[in-house]
C-alpha cells in the first residue's frame, strides 16, 4: 500500500542524495530529456545505479535495472524524478519497474510533464509497489531548472557570462585575458554543460574564439556554435568557419549575399534566415524559440556589452555569471566598458545571488 506521509530515514536520504548526484553529473548532456539518477538497494546494500544516457536514452531506471548483477526482486529503488509512464521513443519505465519485481520506489520530484505527472504513482501503487515521493525535493529542485524552462516555456535554458576588470572593462585591444586560469577553466566547464554556445559576428571577428571545451577528456562534449550575423560579416578565415563540420555551426542572418551563402553552405554550416525587428536587429526571443524548435535545450551566451544588456533588460537570462577580476586593464584605442551593472542589480535585485571566490576572481551568480 502506498503512502505519502511516511517519514524518510537517514539511509533513505543518503541513497536519494546519491541518485541526485548521479543526475547532476549528466545535467546538460541528456538532450531533450531530463537528467535522472537512480539507485537500487537490497538488504541495505546498493546493488546497482543508473543515469540517463547521453542525449537522453536509455533512461536511468532502465540502465540501473539492466546494470544489476544481483536479483532485483524485493529491492527498493530511489529516483531523482518521477519515472515515465507513457510510450515515446522508448517504452515506459514503469513497465520495466513492474516486471523487475521491485517492491518499493521513492522519487524526489513529481514530473512537470502533463503526460507523466502523478500517473506513475497510481500505476505503480495499483501493482502493489510501495511508492513514496518528495524526498530531498528542495535539493533536487535546482537540478531541474532547465527542464522546467524547456517544458513550460518551450525555450532553451539561457546561461550568460561576462568577465569584467576592476575598472569595469570587458575588452581592451591587446589584452588577451581579464580573468585568471581558474575562471577560464570554469568557462570551459560551462561549455561542457551546455549543448550550444552563442556569440555575435562582432565577437567572432574581434576575438577569433574556438568556442570549444578544452577540459582534458571532455573535448568531445564541445557545444554547437551559434553566430548572430545579420549581414554575413563573419570572417571566412576564422577558426569557427574553418573548423565547421557535421552541422556543428549555425548562423542566423538577414542578407542576400549569395556568394557568402554558397561558401558557408559548402562548409556544412546551417544558415537560418531571420527577420529583423523595427530597430533592424534580431529579436533574441525569436532566435531562442527557433533554437528550441531544432533541439537546443541549454544555451550558453558569451556576448559583448550590447547583447548582454539586451538579455538583462528583457530578462531573457535564466542564470548569469559575472566574473570580476582584481586586475586594472589599461585602455587602448579600442576598449569596451560593461554598462549593465545597474540594470543587472535592478532587474535581479530580489532574485537569488551567490558570491564566491574563484582563484583571484570574484564570481556572482544571478538567477531569474
Amino acid at each position: 500500500m502506498s503512502t505519502k506521509k511516511d517519514k524518510f530515514s537517514l539511509k533513505d536520504k543518503n541513497y536519494m542524495r546519491l541518485a541526485i548526484n548521479l543526475a547532476r553529473t549528466r545535467q546538460g548532456l541528456t538532450g531533450e530529456n531530463p537528467s535522472v539518477g537512480c539507485v537500487i538497494v537490497k538488504n541495505d546494500k546498493i546493488i546497482s545505479v543508473g543515469q540517463t544516457g547521453y542525449l537522453g536514452r536509455p533512461h536511468a531506471e532502465y540502465n540501473a535495472i539492466k546494470n544489476s548483477v544481483e536479483d532485483i526482486k524485493g529491492s527498493k529503488m530511489y529516483v531523482s524524478l518521477e519515472p515515465c509512464n507513457h510510450y515515446g521513443k522508448t517504452p515506459p519505465c514503469t513497465n520495466i519497474i513492474i516486471r523487475s519485481g521491485i517492491s518499493e520506489i521513492i522519487y524526489s520530484l513529481e514530473d512537470i510533464d502533463k503526460k507523466v505527472r502523478g500517473k506513475s504513482y497510481k500505476i505503480l501503487s495499483k501493482r502493489n509497489i510501495k511508492v513514496k515521493q518528495g524526498l530531498l525535493k528542495i535539493e533536487s529542485k535546482n537540478l531541474y531548472d532547465s527542464y522546467r524552462v524547456n517544458r513550460l516555456e518551450k525555450m532553451p535554458y539561457i546561461t550568460a557570462k561576462i568577465a569584467v576588470s576592476k575598472n569595469k572593462l570587458i575588452y581592451s585591444k591587446g589584452t588577451k585575458r581579464i580573468t585568471d586560469w581558474n575562471s577560464d577553466k570554469f568557462t570551459h566547464y560551462l561549455r561542457f554543460k551546455n549543448d550550444s554556445i552563442l556569440i555575435s559576428s562582432k565577437t567572432l571577428n574581434t576575438d577569433n574564439p574556438k568556442l570549444n571545451c578544452r577540459l582534458k577528456g571532455y573535448e568531445n562534449f564541445s557545444p554547437k556554435r551559434i553566430i548572430l550575423d545579420k549581414n554575413l560579416e563573419s570572417n571566412l578565415n576564422s577558426y569557427v568557419v574553418k573548423s565547421s563540420k557535421n552541422n556543428n555551426t549555425i548562423i542566423f542572418y538577414n542578407s542576400g549575399n549569395n556568394k557568402k551563402i554558397e561558401f558557408l553552405k559548402k562548409k556544412r554550416i546551417i544558415l537560418i534566415k531571420t527577420n529583423l525587428n523595427k530597430r533592424k536587429l534580431f529579436d533574441l526571443k525569436t532566435i531562442f524559440k527557433k533554437l528550441f524548435n531544432i533541439g537546443i535545450r541549454n544555451l550558453l551566451i558569451e556576448g559583448g556589452d550590447k547583447i548582454t544588456k539586451n538579455l538583462i533588460q528583457n530578462k531573457l537570462v535564466n542564470k548569469f555569471y559575472l566574473f570580476r577580476s582584481p586586475k586594472m586593464i589599461s585602455k587602448s584605442k579600442k576598449y569596451q566598458f560593461f554598462s549593465s551593472f545597474d540594470i543587472l542589480n535592478k532587474k535581479y535585485k530580489t532574485k537569488f545571488r551567490i558570491n564566491n571566490r574563484l582563484g583571484k576572481d570574484n564570481i556572482t551568480v544571478y538567477k531569474r
